[in-house]
């Protein structure tokens, strides 16, 4: 197994979180890696945890990363949410991203949950998406 394609996937999945027209039309440059301290905006993208699993073959040490975006609003409603979540999955499903190292192989959605936070102040959707990475060092 090789976790050393880790940090090149989460570069490459904030850059293009960050790059992407319709992401940034709904939250601008709301998007992070890890919450600036003090008033963060009334609707965010973060970066979340994940969870690697090995996937190496005869040809290349491999992983299979389950990683979180997660929405985050202060609006009423899930519809902000939703249409924010929709916008993260449009960007990032079948993505073609370019690694700093290893090559991605595929980059799928698997789930997402919804939910109310804060006693009811905040909306937030985690989704988990799934990708398949090669290290080619």
């Amino acid at each position: 197994m090789s976790y050393a394609v880790a940090a090149a996937l989460q570069e490459a999945v904030f850059q293009r979180l960050s790059q992407d027209a319709g992401l940034a039309a709904l939250v601008g440059n709301a998007i992070f890696d890890a919450l600036p301290s003090g008033i963060v905006p009334p609707t965010y993208v973060t970066l979340g945890p994940e969870d690697v699993r090995d996937r190496s073959d005869v040809t290349a040490g491999g992983a299979w990363h389950r990683f979180t975006v997660s929405v985050v609003t202060a609006n009423a409603g899930f519809l902000t949410a939703k249409e924010v979540a929709g916008a993260v999955s449009d960007a990032l499903v079948r993505a073609d991203l370019t690694l700093a190292r290893g090559r991605l192989i595929t980059l799928d959605f698997l789930r997402a949950r919804a939910r109310r936070e804060t006693g009811g102040q905040l909306r937030r959707i985690d989704m988990t998406f799934r990708a398949r990475v090669d290290d080619t060092q």
